[in-house]
């Protein structure tokens, strides 16, 4: 079966322990909720941003289908 890519930046990265995932497609929500078992990547998934084929998702819900990528963007520098 074909998979969601899940490219992992800076913080989100050192935490995870690698630079990207595959996921399961389903909804960005549980997607999201399937990355808090890596590493110490939960400590730092509420603080991300989120962009799905380069795009910010304007829901949670949203249904991402195989061959996508979501980007995990963590704060940078302080920002919010």
């Amino acid at each position: 079966m074909a998979s969601v890519q899940v490219r992992l930046f800076a913080v989100a990265r050192a935490k995870a322990g690698t630079e990207m995932i595959s996921c399961q497609p389903g909804s960005l929500g549980s997607i999201i909720e399937s990355l808090r078992t890596y590493g110490e990547l939960d400590s730092v998934l509420p603080q991300c941003s989120y962009l799905v084929d380069g795009v910010a998702p304007s829901d949670v819900n949203q249904e991402i289908s195989a061959g996508s990528t979501i980007d995990v963007l963590p704060r940078f520098a302080g920002g919010a």
